[in-house]
């Protein structure tokens, strides 16, 4: 009895990473081995050292082949098995271990539109659809487009044991979000990669892209973000670790330090208007989208919770955005507690 184990990876690609994999052919019940792949192919090595290792950290049940088969979620090594530089799985793991006591967990909503070609689908050739209104949350013909992919996608993160939360149509047509969590760093970046490879695969069944790209459509149109939710115990438990982690992202140079990490094209889409904050101001407060840190009305209401960096783009990567939220807060935490 044999499975197939599809061996899934972040390349190299700049200025934003690509998904990878291919197909391993394993003894049922065997311990999943490491692999190579030629990082030449990939924007991860010269061809004259071309080889590189995956080194597997989390594997799930595979929905698209069903049976005993896998999904298999790599690190990428060095042949002497320390990280390769596009690794940032690696640089996340001491972060998530060093605040593990203050019980991070993130939820991440992922937006991304659907193109048909270079153009959104449900954008008429040569012409626009109508402005902005009734796509958000819609139903109907005329407001939604690509729901058959977006439910198979949905059905298939729940069959590989996916943490997502939900799912709805965003505000510009063929743009919909998802959302994994609320899990710990480490869980959350890799449901959300195996979720992106998995959109990824199923738009292809249907000759569309699914792009992650932070502003699809030039003009008066919303951007595509990865709306990043955050908390740790003491946040769940008291409102003013809420307005410490709040200030913390503000604090000195870390609003540019983390804005240029939180993808490419972001300031395309964080202008100041279609509700987002400008790329290079820091603001926060409660039910404003329009700030770059939103406190939920709940969250002030009840004095406890989580807070909201709307900044993320789309593309961001979910080991990258935890890292320095994760680092930054509970940090600040940390050092409030010891005063």
């Amino acid at each position: 009895m044999t499975i197939k184990a599809e061996y899934i990876w972040i390349d190299g690609t700049q200025p934003t990473a690509k998904l990878r994999s291919k197909t391993k052919i394993l003894a049922d019940g065997s311990k999943l081995p490491r692999w190579g792949f030629d990082g030449s192919s990939t924007n991860q090595a010269e061809g004259h050292s071309s080889d590189l290792v995956l080194e597997p950290v989390f594997s799930c049940p595979d929905p698209i082949r069903g049976g005993d088969h896998l999904l298999v979620l790599c690190e990428v090594l060095h042949t002497d098995l320390t990280p390769h530089p596009s690794n940032t799985r690696a640089l996340l793991r001491p972060v998530a271990e060093k605040f593990a006591g203050q019980e991070p967990i993130f939820g991440i909503e992922q937006e991304y539109t659907f193109l048909k070609g270079d153009r959104p689908l449900g954008f008429p050739e040569g012409g626009f659809p109508a402005p902005q209104g009734g796509y958000y949350c819609g139903v109907g013909a005329g407001e939604i487009f690509g729901r058959e992919i977006v439910e198979k996608h949905l059905d298939l993160c729940l069959a590989a044991g996916l943490g997502l939360s939900g799912i709805n149509a965003e505000v510009m047509p063929g743009q919909w979000e998802f959302q994994v969590g609320a899990l710990a760093p480490l869980e959350v970046s890799d449901h959300m990669w195996v979720a992106r490879w998995l959109l990824h695969r199923v738009a292809e069944e249907y000759g569309v892209t699914a792009s992650l790209e932070a502003k699809p459509a030039k003009g008066d149109w919303n951007g595509a973000g990865a709306h990043t939710n955050f908390s740790t115990r003491a946040m769940r438990e008291g409102y003013d670790a809420i307005i410490t982690a709040c200030e913390a992202l503000g604090e000195g140079d870390k609003p540019l330090e983390h804005v240029r990490q939180y993808g490419t094209g972001i300031e395309d889409r964080l202008t100041g208007a279609h509700e987002t904050a400008p790329w290079d101001e820091y603001s926060y407060g409660a039910s404003d989208r329009g700030a770059s840190v939103r406190i939920p009305w709940q969250v002030e209401v009840e004095k406890k919770g989580y807070i909201e960096d709307r900044r993320p783009n789309a593309n961001v990567d979910p080991y990258v955005v935890t890292r320095l939220i994760a680092d930054t807060c509970c940090t600040e935490l940390a050092r409030r507690e010891q005063i």
